[in-house]
């Protein structure tokens, strides 16, 4: 897997911590600001040669609190869940600076972009910085054109067709909704949109304006980019494949190169799909589907509310869960055979208390080194091969 600018420099120059959960948000927008700045020289300069002073005049323009509040207006429809959070806690900081040549909101606005720069590049994900940059700018004019070719296909606009696409259980990533708009059709599609995975954003007319040029009715809904699957595609795979059912269960992975190499382990290891949860949790993007290696097309990825609850339904189709914990018994002294689901915790904080309670099998990895924890991914993959080793040799 290439590695990333950060990973680069921790390796090259020795360095320890870096972990971005660890910093307070005004932290990370001190990382983010320089990032920032380096991904926009960068841009400005590949308008070929210059003198500095107009290098400088461009970049200025375009690092300035009122550019980069314009740039998270254009790419709020495409953050996660995660990234928005971390957004709001830089914008909602107090700095104790005074905001010059700009308002305070704008200002604002402009350190929850630095902050959530900040923390992708400490997370080693450049390419979602660089994916979220092009979009606040309108980069890359190939893609923009197939964009605006396609875009029809990418946002729905209007009540009707909100409602019809509910219906037929289109892939829907967000619904932008008309704050205080609460009438019949409305309604109704805030009770459809509950029962699938999309997530639901009350916004004032001037959002759905950017979103959309058409009539939009006080609706806008975004097509997911990729489409997940059930719980039943899972087991209909080991079924055609005549082998008992085996998952891979993810309790909070945040960081997209961990989702990425988990699914290109599951589909090495012939697990029959990973399930990750709606809220809390990375989903799938670019990076993800990059690390993947092409798994993202073979092996389905099924997308929960609540992954406690999820386990408490596959255990009464006779499936068994084994958790990854430190404190737990050597995985290979456990009968993994049949069945199975493992679970995988966040990279920081393991698996959670409830969702442990859960398992039937605590499993840790024997370590004969001088630190004390896999990374998830590779822990995952441990896990998963010994899965394999036993049914083998059944």
């Amino acid at each position: 897997m290439e590695q990333s600018l950060i990973q680069k420099i921790k390796e090259g120059l020795y360095l320890d911590g870096l972990d971005p959960k660890s910093y307070s948000p005004l932290s990370l927008a001190y990382i983010g600001d320089a990032i920032y700045e380096i991904v926009i020289r960068t841009i400005v300069m590949s308008a070929g040669n210059m003198s500095v002073n107009k290098y400088h005049k461009k970049s200025s323009s375009m690092v300035k609190a009122s550019a980069q509040k314009e740039v998270f207006e254009k790419i709020e429809p495409f953050l996660t869940e995660e990234e928005m959070a971390v957004y709001k806690r830089g914008r909602n900081s107090k700095s104790g600076s005074v905001a010059k040549n700009a308002s305070m909101m704008d200002y604002r606005k402009a350190t929850g972009v630095e902050a959530l720069v900040g923390y992708l590049y400490l997370a080693g994900d450049m390419d979602r910085i660089i994916e979220l940059i092009g979009i606040g700018f309108d980069l890359n004019k190939k893609k923009k054109q197939e964009k605006n070719m396609n875009h029809k296909e990418d946002l729905i606009a209007g009540r009707n067709a909100v409602i019809e696409a509910l219906r037929a259980k289109k892939p829907i990533d967000k619904i932008f909704v008309l704050d205080g708009c609460q009438d019949g059709p409305i309604r109704t599609i805030v009770r459809e949109a509950k029962k699938t995975d999309a997530i639901l954003k009350f916004v004032d007319k001037e959002r759905l304006n950017q979103l959309t040029n058409e009539h939009h009715q006080g609706v806008v809904a975004i097509v997911a980019a990729y489409e997940y699957g059930t719980i039943e595609d899972l087991f209909k795979r080991a079924e055609e494949k005549g082998e008992d059912p085996f998952f891979i269960l993810l309790d909070g992975i945040e960081d997209p190169h961990n989702l990425g190499a988990i699914i290109r382990t599951a589909n090495l290891a012939g697990a029959h799909g990973v399930i990750i949860p709606k809220h809390r949790a990375v989903g799938i993007t670019p990076t993800v589907a990059k690390t993947s290696a092409g798994a993202i097309n073979y092996t389905p990825v099924v997308k929960v509310t609540n992954i406690g609850k999820t386990m408490d339904e596959l255990k009464e189709r006779g499936m068994w869960f084994a958790c990854a914990d430190m404190d737990g018994e050597v995985i290979y002294r456990q009968n993994l055979t049949g069945s199975i689901g493992l679970v995988i915790g966040n990279e920081g904080s393991g698996v959670s208390r409830l969702v442990k309670e859960k398992c039937d099998f605590i499993s840790s990895i024997p370590m004969k080194g001088d630190i004390d924890s896999l990374n998830a991914s590779v822990a995952a993959g441990v896990l998963a091969f010994e899965v394999v080793r036993q049914r083998l040799g059944k």
